[in-house]
């Protein structure tokens, strides 16, 4: 695994970007997207993805200049559309907007349609709790979970982010609707170990840890199990209801051709409520009501939803980002 400073990485994918019609300050707002998600350590949506958004702007998915509009809008809410822009830069965008609306009415809501793979979803929750503010917001995606009861995947693994922010490091929640998220199924395979619990059915509809057989049948496991499924399809629904967008099974099931996705961002300022020094005592108590809870294996402490990416960050940043050999010889090319 290679080692690389996070502005040389930064600046390399940003020089590809603009080669495809990016705007030098759009490309390096992209670009650094990308790096922050690597350095952060959610690997699968980082550098190791870039090389697949620039197919889906070489294939005509992604339109690299397209920004998004405001549609409609009533009091705090608002409907924006993401003309098939690059889908971090439109879902930074959304939630800014969400964020600005919760300045003004202590809640902020953009329902976002038309737009593509927003990357790593967690980004926006950390940009809402880095600013002081709750941050939640989710996507739907191109279907490739079964509901619970079905064989097919006709529902949206879709993502859901929920931030909290706190002044000793923000509480991040960035989950899927499967066990495993199809980019971890992949990091397992890779490195060829097992999954810790069962992740999904084999082709023969049997429970397995094996990745490479969730990943064969395109049969995970929702969380929850019909809890999973059903939340899924919420999510889809208000999201496409709310952006008059498309909802997942109206989105195509290639990867290279998954755009029109429909997306929420809500922004809350809980400092309209209460004040600063309360809200951090708040947090600050809940978060060490999980530290004192005694550990189920001796070597490990019990963490809290993104404790483990502020020491990824902090690393990253001190020893380069890992980059794929393979991968990053792949950029260069470009």
């Amino acid at each position: 695994m290679n080692r690389i400073s996070f502005e040389k990485v930064q600046d390399t994918l940003a020089g590809v970007l603009q080669r495809l019609g990016f705007s030098i300050d759009r490309a390096q707002a992209c670009a650094r997207l990308f790096a922050e998600t690597t350095c952060d350590g959610v690997y699968t949506h980082g550098v190791n993805r870039f090389p697949r958004f620039v197919a889906t702007i070489r294939d005509g998915s992604v339109d690299p200049q397209a920004e998004p509009r405001r549609m409609a809008g009533f009091g705090a809410l608002e409907r924006w559309d993401g003309s098939k822009g690059p889908g971090n830069l439109n879902a930074w965008a959304a939630m800014d907007r969400a964020m600005a609306l919760s300045r003004t009415h202590g809640l902020g809501c953009v329902a976002l349609g038309n737009t593509n793979h927003w990357m790593r979803g967690g980004t926006y929750g950390w940009q809402a709790a880095e600013a002081g503010l709750i941050g939640i917001c989710w996507t739907n995606t191109m279907p490739n979970l079964p509901p619970w009861g079905g064989t097919e995947p006709v529902l949206g693994n879709n993502p859901l982010v929920i931030a909290v922010p706190r002044e000793r490091g923000p509480v991040v929640l960035d989950m899927a609707i499967s066990q495993f998220s199809y980019g971890t199924l992949e990091s397992y395979s890779k490195r060829g170990e097992m999954l810790p619990v069962d992740g999904g059915f084999d082709e023969a509809g049997n429970l397995t840890r094996d990745p490479g057989a969730v990943e064969m049948s395109q049969r995970p496991l929702p969380i929850g199990c019909w809890k999973g499924s059903g939340l899924s399809i919420v999510l889809d629904m208000v999201a496409a209801m709310m952006s008059l967008g498309k909802a997942t099974h109206q989105l195509s099931s290639d990867p290279l051709l998954e755009t029109g996705l429909s997306q929420i961002f809500l922004a809350m300022n809980p400092e309209a409520l209460g004040t600063p020094e309360r809200l951090s005592e708040i947090a600050d108590e809940i978060v060490a009501s999980v530290h004192d809870c005694p550990a189920a294996e001796s070597e490990k402490r019990v963490r809290y939803p993104g404790e483990k990416t502020l020491r990824l960050r902090a690393e990253n940043r001190k020893l380069g980002l890992p980059a794929e050999p393979q991968v990053w010889a792949q950029i260069l090319e470009m």
